[in-house]
């Protein structure tokens, strides 16, 4: 099928990718891949949420470009292969070679993450791996356990994968987080991981999504905690019920003593969160006696696919509150700025009459000197001219020392609230500039 980039940009517009994409023969995945490729934006899943609840939404617009023709290819699923009975599949297993019977599918994401799970920090027997890579699949895993819990994960991401839902790690630039994920198989009060129960327990700087249509998704698999009776024996902590200290006769275990401890289990647990900050929801599964997680597998697909529509409700609604408590906080910004202007104005002008009435006291002490040396030059008129020759001098002498007491000099130094402060929503008196008013 061939459209226009135009033509394309104006079916996604119409309806979500996931309902057009059929129409394509796509998945929803493969289609939004294609307009990115081509810059094609679309509408995304809260548009067609508020578009339901009557809310105004805008499209986003198509970027200039030139309007070239999109070659569109169907995915034609792959046909299952017809059962065999076990005869004929005991047959062909011989006729294979021996290395392809041994092969197994692996996801592209876990390719090389058991070598780099392993290469960990040190860890005591029982704790969890602590890996020095931090970008890894979220898989949280003993290292007796750990490749079980790289097999739970395998047969998870295969099977979204056949969907059309590829897992992948949340690129840096996305604003995804990863939860804290609770290890204890049965919740407690309290927490005892660790020695001295403060320990830490190892997770990925980024979560592990995948995209159910236009819906995000955090995907974690972690090992389950459980309380234990551990022993202090020899310098080092050991299971009660381990061969070690079952073999210990009586007399051995005399100067050891037990404590309890959150150990890792063996046992697993999958969660599905919303990686967005603000939407409170999850979902977990886990191991059971009667059925290991592998076995629910199924069921995990058809809650996630159920639960889109819910997911995305829980998502727009934290859009809209976030919005809301972005416009209180420029709001609430915004009265403290002015409170702030305010206070400043205030202080500006206080400051300014206080410089001003400084002044004016200065300038009725310079009043006072002026009658001074008025008095003395009075007085230096009717001295002799030895003694006006040699009082002048002096009387000159002190005018200098005194400095000036004009009181146009007084003013011109005098700073006034406008030029202290200038406020943001008002201005401030100030004097023109030349430091004079134009009025005489």
């Amino acid at each position: 099928m061939q459209l226009k980039r135009s033509d394309l940009y104006n079916r996604v517009c119409e309806a979500p990718l996931s309902r057009l994409a059929p129409e394509f023969g796509l998945t929803g995945t493969a289609l939004a891949e294609i307009c990115r490729q081509h810059e094609i934006p679309y509408p995304g899943s809260g548009y067609w949420t508020r578009k339901s609840l009557g809310i105004a939404a805008e499209l986003p617009a198509l970027p200039d470009g030139i309007d070239a023709i999109i070659e569109i290819t169907p995915v034609t699923p792959k046909p299952r292969e017809k059962e065999v009975r076990a005869t004929e599949r005991d047959t062909r297993l011989k006729a294979r070679p021996a290395a392809k019977t041994r092969r197994h599918e692996h996801h592209p994401l876990l390719v090389g993450a058991e070598e780099h799970l392993r290469n960990s920090r040190t860890a005591k027997d029982g704790e969890f791996l602590r890996p020095y890579k931090r970008i890894l699949p979220d898989v949280i895993s003993s290292e007796a356990s750990l490749s079980r819990a790289l097999s739970i994960a395998n047969h998870l991401y295969l099977a979204l994968d056949r969907l059309g839902y590829r897992v992948h790690i949340a690129p840096a630039g996305e604003d995804h987080h990863r939860m804290h994920i609770k290890e204890q198989e049965i919740e407690r009060k309290d927490r005892k991981y660790g020695r001295y129960h403060t320990g830490s327990i190892w997770g990925p700087d980024r979560p592990t999504i995948v995209y159910i249509d236009t819906v995000p998704v955090g995907l974690a698999l972690t090992e389950m905690t459980e309380r234990v009776t551990m022993r202090y024996l020899n310098g080092e902590y050991h299971r009660e019920d381990s061969k070690l200290v079952r073999s210990m006769k009586s007399w051995q275990l005399t100067h050891s003593w037990t404590t309890e401890q959150d150990m890792p289990s063996g046992r697993f647990r999958i969660v599905a969160y919303s990686p967005k900050r603000g939407v409170d929801w999850t979902l977990t599964w886990q191991d059971t006696e009667s059925e290991p997680l592998t076995g629910v597998i199924p069921e995990i697909l058809r809650t996630l696919q159920a639960s889109t529509d819910k997911l995305q409700a829980l998502m727009t609604a934290e859009d809209e509150a976030e919005a809301k408590r972005k416009k209180e906080r420029q709001e609430e910004w915004e009265r403290y700025e002015r409170r702030e202007d305010e206070r400043k104005i205030a202080q500006a002008i206080k400051e300014s009459q206080q410089q001003l009435s400084e002044i004016i006291d200065s300038w009725g002490k310079a009043m006072v000197v002026e009658r001074f040396f008025t008095d003395v030059e009075d007085r230096l008129a009717e001295a002799t001219d030895e003694e006006r020759q040699l009082l002048n001098e002096r009387v000159k002498l002190a005018r200098r020392m005194m400095g000036s007491i004009d009181p146009l000099e007084f003013i011109k130094n005098w700073r006034a609230p406008g030029d202290r402060y200038q406020s943001k929503y008002g201005e401030l008196p100030r004097p023109p500039a030349g430091g004079r008013s134009d009025e005489q």
